[in-house]
């Protein structure tokens, strides 16, 4: 049976109360009901304003303007939506960031370019290094292009509480090195990489750094430009809020944009996207990374989640997340410690991102458990538990009631 903690009721009551972002919990479908949302990390609750905005472009644009909707607004709308996810959430001045495929394909597009141009220019440099615990996705990929394009892939063994640091990394980068694949926030634990250290030192290596941003897209501020990023890909369906399977954004350093080729010659990369011409020619800028008609209607949510995200500032988001994973932490310590759970993320809030881990052998049962309670976080082997925490839609006292609950399913479990 739970010792009583009546304390940590009152903590997030107060926390609340005096939390500078409790107000934007309103505004999302579901934030007032009991159910207890801890997966905001792999699928953002939706904006209430997303459902008039679609509602609105079904009527009055797609309705209205049908075909004239193209040139009036809808081929520009994957730049438009990229610049500002740019200036907000990645540190990027504009014409770098473009909205356009799953974030498989745009990690797909961007990696072959950079392994591509990096070995044209050194015919030595084919090794991409990718750690072990990276994202399957980013793993699966490396395999693919290494064989389909005759590299070498280099893997970095990674503690799965953590994720690749400075050490691992200057052992793993060399001449032969192209292009290295690091996540910004670890899938798994949480763990947030010092990227501007780690840029440079694939730099002097002579390589170039694709970074996956998924799980710090509006939650973790970033500064691209700043760092010397060349390239990265990150999805709009966490902390973003585009909704289910929502499209990726691609984020290419303006130094790069001319000397990169995509490999998914695609009409709308061209040149001129309307000659229908007999060869392809790459248009200039970000559309040359574009493929395929852009999927405006999967477009349109994630705006409502960009104006919020203006309105609080990524600086005070951020404070807030490291608030609740922190609170999350003392609750943790208190009353699933004691139950043999243990943290399998950092506890430095400055080496972790939204989530946090908790890892116990019971935790693929208690997870299932919870989801029939209405309690729901996310299982990852092996044996943990996720708990994500989105800043703008969760509250004190709802991160409380779901600690609470786990408490209570490990208990069951054991």
């Amino acid at each position: 049976m739970e010792v009583p903690h009546p304390s940590l009721e009152v903590e997030a009551a107060a926390l609340d109360a005096d939390d500078p972002l409790a107000s934007y919990r309103d505004a999302f479908v579901g934030a007032d009901t009991p159910l207890v949302y801890f997966d905001g990390n792999s699928l953002g609750r939706p904006p209430r304003a997303s459902a008039e905005r679609l509602s609105r472009f079904v009527t009055d644009e797609w309705g209205g303007r049908l075909i004239r909707g193209w040139d009036e607004a809808w081929m520009e709308l994957p730049f438009a939506i990229g610049d500002r996810i740019g200036a907000l959430a990645l540190g990027a001045a504009s014409g770098q960031t473009v909205i356009g495929d799953s974030t498989t394909v745009l990690l797909y597009k961007l990696l072959r370019a950079a392994l591509d141009a990096q070995s044209a220019a050194d015919p030595e440099r084919v090794e991409i290094v990718v750690g072990r615990d990276d994202f399957p996705t980013d793993r699966y990929l490396v395999e693919g292009i290494a064989a389909e394009r005759g590299a070498r892939v280099v893997w970095i063994d990674v503690d799965p509480t953590r994720g690749v640091d400075a050490d691992l990394l200057r052992d793993a980068v060399g001449p032969r090195t192209a292009v290295v694949l690091l996540s910004h926030v670890s899938y798994r634990s949480g763990y947030l990489a010092d990227a501007p250290a780690l840029t440079a030192i694939a730099h002097e290596a002579g390589a170039l750094v694709l970074w996956d941003v998924c799980h710090s897209a509006g939650s973790v501020p970033m500064e691209l430009d700043a760092w010397g990023a060349d390239l990265a890909v990150g999805c709009t369906y966490k902390y973003l809020n585009g909704g289910p399977g929502s499209p990726a954004f691609a984020y290419v350093a303006a130094r790069h944009q001319r000397r990169l080729t995509q490999p998914v010659q695609g009409w709308m990369g061209a040149a001129d996207v309307f000659s229908m011409g007999p060869r392809y020619e790459p248009a200039d800028g970000m559309r040359r990374f574009l493929s395929g008609t852009p999927p405006v209607l999967a477009m349109i949510a994630m705006q409502d989640t960009l104006d919020l995200l203006e309105e609080a500032g990524i600086a005070d988001v951020r404070r807030k997340s490291i608030a609740l994973t922190e609170f999350a932490l003392r609750v943790a310590d208190g009353i699933l410690v004691p139950l043999g759970v243990r943290l399998a993320s950092p506890r430095d809030p400055g080496e972790r991102g939204g989530h946090v881990t908790l890892s116990h052998p019971a935790m693929r049962a208690v997870t299932a458990r919870l989801w029939d309670d209405d309690v729901i976080p996310d299982y990852r082997d092996p044996h943990g538990l996720r708990i994500g925490l989105s800043p703008l839609s969760t509250s004190f006292t709802e991160t409380l009631a779901g600690m609470r609950a786990v408490a209570a399913a490990v208990r069951a479990e054991i």
